[in-house]
């Protein structure tokens, strides 16, 4: 790694996003006709503005969805193209278990950190080796991909791109990840291997029904260097009032290397959403991805969408706002982010 390689902002330049896609081996073989449309959408609204690298487990969906989105971006002449390539998954949390890129003065690289399923929870064996097997088949064009002896997601950490990273001690300190390695030597390990000068802890804040540990992209996001959006409950008789309170408190606290103090937006709280047993769900406004001149926006159905894509439109002037149904999503527990890794510019031509 060169001295001036970092983790870039997901707002810099991107050549593709990344997806997994969902198959009859994944949790979500009961509800695939309704998850599948939350794919294809977040597939064609990244294509009318980058790459798309879709891996997949079947070689005959392999087909049908190169043919299907060749056939979509030729039809409305899109500036992206997809790339789809036979790979097997344990499941399509592309976020978590997809490479971390860095960005530098000799081009992009990307990592490949150990994926553990947030701590052993689930089936993961496949999922680890995945960015190999993409690696070996030429989804990364040359971009080189460097194995990261370390467990790391890509939900648990957000850059400024200066040099700066957000993240939760809920999560990073979490036994069943890197148990063996204390606070300091885990912000050391950050610094040293993502081109990071400082790391901001947040000690407060989670999500009913998230299996991630409180992933940091679930909470508070970087909208720019000196910009942080994050999750606010406003209702004290929710059980999220405390932890959120606190959160914001943390964030108001935090400084950028000026020491001047973070601009901070309030995102909408959505009313609560719960499985068919009753179980709450993470419905989250903070799992937004920004793309080339969009921002694909998460919505479950519920009367605070409309002000959540106003106040990310409000953020995000010079970008279009894309709401994307995201509820079949959260019945897994995750969301639009959770399910997509951006590749900065140079890592993929197609």
């Amino acid at each position: 790694m060169t001295e001036a390689s970092m983790m870039p902002a997901e707002w810099a330049p991107q050549s593709a996003v990344m997806l997994t896609w969902p198959h009859a081996g994944t949790d979500w073989i009961d509800v695939l006709d309704e998850v599948e449309p939350v794919f294809y959408e977040i597939a064609h609204a990244t294509l009318r503005f980058e790459h798309l690298l879709v891996s997949c487990e079947d070689p005959d969906i392999v087909k049908n969805l190169q043919t299907g989105f060749n056939q979509f971006t030729a039809e409305r002449e899109l500036p992206g193209r997809a790339l789809v390539v036979q790979a097997p998954a344990d499941d399509t949390w592309a976020r978590d278990h997809g490479p971390i890129a860095l960005s530098g003065a000799r081009g992009p690289r990307l990592l490949d950190f150990r994926f553990n399923a947030w701590g052993g929870k689930f089936a993961c064996k496949k999922d680890n080796a995945l960015n190999q097997v993409l690696a070996a088949k030429g989804a990364f064009g040359q971009t080189p991909l460097s194995k990261v002896d370390f467990i790391l997601e890509g939900g648990s950490i957000e850059s400024d791109g200066r040099g700066t990273l957000l993240t939760t001690s809920e999560c990073l300190l979490a036994t069943t990840r890197n148990h063996e390695k204390s606070r300091t030597e885990i912000e050391d390990f950050l610094k040293t291997t993502l081109g990071a000068h400082r790391v901001l802890w947040l000690n407060h804040g989670y999500l009913a029904g998230d299996d991630t540990d409180s992933h940091i992209d679930t909470l508070a996001r970087f909208c720019a260097p000196d910009h942080i959006a994050y999750v606010h409950c406003d209702d004290p008789g929710d059980e999220h009032y405390g932890s959120l309170l606190a959160m914001a408190e943390e964030l108001t606290e935090f400084r950028q290397d000026d020491g001047s103090p973070y601009r901070l937006t309030a995102l909408p709280w959505p009313e609560p959403v719960y499985d068919a047993e009753g179980e709450r769900l993470p419905a989250t406004y903070a799992n937004f991805l920004i793309i080339n001149g969009a921002v694909l926006v998460p919505v479950y159905g519920v009367p605070q969408d409309e002000q959540a894509v106003a106040t990310l439109a409000g953020i995000f002037p010079d970008r279009e706002m894309i709401p994307v149904n995201c509820l079949p999503l959260a019945g897994q527990n995750g969301s639009l982010h959770c399910v997509t890794m951006q590749l900065p510019a140079g890592v993929i031509e197609l």
